[in-house]
């Protein structure tokens, strides 16, 4: 295989994370609103761990995204 086609590979690969990122943030904001609708009292509490996991997930899918330009760019 040519190393210029499987440096592409691989950051397509790699670019997967992102989309990934993106599923996680969603599931993380729709679990906590649908617990805010179930218990309102609680939602509050629930807000700042809500927003350290979606942070996380964020964070990953940025380093998979320098990991990606990182294989593009960096000979």
């Amino acid at each position: 295989m040519d190393p210029v086609s499987a440096k592409y590979i691989g950051a397509g690969i790699a670019c997967l994370g992102m989309g990934g990122a993106g599923i996680g943030v969603g599931h993380i904001f729709g679990n906590y609103l649908a617990g805010a609708l179930r218990n309102p009292a609680a939602a509050g509490q629930q807000f700042t761990n809500a927003l350290i996991g979606a942070a996380l997930a964020e964070g990953l899918g940025i380093f998979s995204l320098v990991v990606a330009l990182v294989l593009l760019f960096v000979k």
